[in-house]
């Protein structure tokens, strides 16, 4: 596992976790109208109330707060597991406030909604799930079993058979409901959050390496010119030193040295200093640099280039970003993933557009995935074949989310589809029956010398150390 994905999974762990300050606040608030509300009903209504285990539920609740605010840091921050314990005792609580003061009969006895919605907001499934089980029981049993109203003159204050139902009906739903909706809602944004840091990360490190390379072509262009005269002084020293052998061998030595460091830098590249020439490529040498990490792993990488009706014979020069770079190499990634021996990479272009199509000979998207495709955390289905074939592999649809938002950022589109299915729009050869990524661009987005993203370039300038 990398360090990428451990790090990722630790985000979301903790994106789980919540300040203990901020349940100690909203159970003071609680407390609060705890308080206000058995208050109003004995003194302005004259309700009967067991004032001794009513304080004494708000009690507990109060000596909880204190201590967790005296005990804990200001900072704490609770881990799943005691989430789960602080909710569960505030729905307890509340219930058994709610059986003192009549039950369903209540009409604070909506208030069970409050746990359960804080548990499916910040609490993983298991633990959402327990907390609207408990609520569901308790609300049942408050239905039959609890503490009358009564007035002053000893009334029992209820409401009919029929509302009593309506209202059990009512807040069970509610829980089911809420609790599905806020679940599902935060879960979402926990998963989005958590693949934009991933975009962010591989959008960073992208970054970095673009700037190493220009870093590398810096040094290859201005050490060429002193291994030069060191290698022509070395030569000198070796005519003048032809009779003292000891001496002639070092700087024949030193001669070698300057070729292989000579040797070493053309390998490394051969570019200005001037990192705008590294902002530029034609179409594709950006194209190959995306595919390279995957060109030997044992599948066949087609390319084919060539202008649509429309379009000059000359490609064009686009931009080299890292946005374009990684997103690309993300979809060829996902291509050969998953093909059984070819993938095929089309770059065409017109005077107005760019496109690129990838293709592979596997087994395609799975047609139920096709709409969700670029969703993060959407595991791919697999055929039979490929789980025989590729036990190992495990797509989390993270790769796709980060190459469409990657390229979305440099205003291209992305089309997905399977070119097996005649529905779709996009033309495909016979022998090219996978999935299909068509990614169009309009061409000033991209274009390098032309349009409003043209790259000016000038004279190289000296580095000053």
């Amino acid at each position: 596992m990398t360090e990428t994905n451990i790090g990722l999974m630790s985000g979301q762990e903790r994106s789980h976790w919540i300040r203990l300050r901020t349940l100690i606040l909203l159970r003071w608030i609680a407390i609060g109208g705890q308080i206000s509300a058995i208050a109003v009903a004995q003194g302005f209504y004259n309700l009967q109330l067991n004032l001794g285990l009513c304080y004494f539920a708000i009690g507990v609740s109060i000596v909880g707060n204190l201590v967790a605010m005296f005990v804990f840091p200001e900072n704490k921050r609770l881990s799943e597991f005691e989430n789960f314990l602080t909710v569960l005792f505030d729905l307890m609580q509340l219930s058994f406030l709610l059986y003192l003061t009549g039950g369903l009969n209540n009409p604070f006895a909506i208030l069970v909604l409050g746990p359960v919605t804080i548990s499916a907001n910040m609490m993983r499934l298991r633990s959402t799930l327990i907390i609207g089980g408990t609520a569901i029981i308790l609300v049942t049993l408050m239905a039959e079993f609890h503490v009358p109203l009564r007035t002053a003159q000893g009334f029992v204050l209820r409401i009919p058979d029929v509302f009593v139902f309506g209202n059990w009906t009512a807040i069970i739903i509610a829980v089911l409901f809420l609790g599905a909706y806020s679940y599902r809602i935060s879960s979402e944004m926990r998963s989005m959050s958590d693949a934009l840091a991933a975009t962010q990360l591989a959008l960073s490190r992208e970054q970095k390496l673009t700037d190493l390379g220009g870093v590398i072509a810096a040094a290859a262009h201005e050490l060429g010119t002193p291994l030069a005269t060191i290698k022509l002084a070395s030569a000198e020293l070796i005519e003048e030193l032809e009779d003292r052998p000891d001496l002639c061998v070092d700087a024949a030595l030193i001669r070698e040295q300057a070729d292989r460091c000579r040797d070493i830098l053309r390998d490394m590249g051969r570019a200005g200093k001037d990192d705008l020439h590294l902002r530029q490529a034609p179409l594709s040498t950006v194209v190959h640099e995306a595919a390279e990490p995957h060109m030997h792993r044992g599948k066949f990488i087609h390319f084919e280039e060539g202008p649509d009706e429309g379009g000059g014979f000359q490609q064009p020069t686009v931009l080299r970003k890292p946005e374009i770079i990684h997103g690309l190499r993300n979809l060829v990634q996902n291509a050969v993933d998953y093909s059984r021996a070819n993938v095929w990479v089309e770059s065409s272009w017109t005077d107005d557009d760019i496109t690129l199509r990838i293709y592979d000979d596997g087994a395609g998207y799975p047609s139920q995935m096709l709409g969700r495709i670029g969703d993060p955390f959407v595991r791919q289905g697999r055929v039979d074949s490929d789980r025989k074939t590729r036990p190992e592999y495990e797509g989390m649809g993270l790769g796709l989310f980060i190459a469409k938002t990657l390229l979305e950022r440099t205003g291209a589109k992305l089309h997905f589809a399977n070119g097996s299915d005649p529905s779709q729009s996009i033309s495909i050869h016979s022998d090219r029956q996978g999935a299909v990524v068509e990614v169009y661009w309009p061409r000033q987005k991209i274009d390098a010398i032309e349009g409003e993203n043209a790259v000016p370039l000038g004279r190289n300038q000296p580095i000053e150390i």
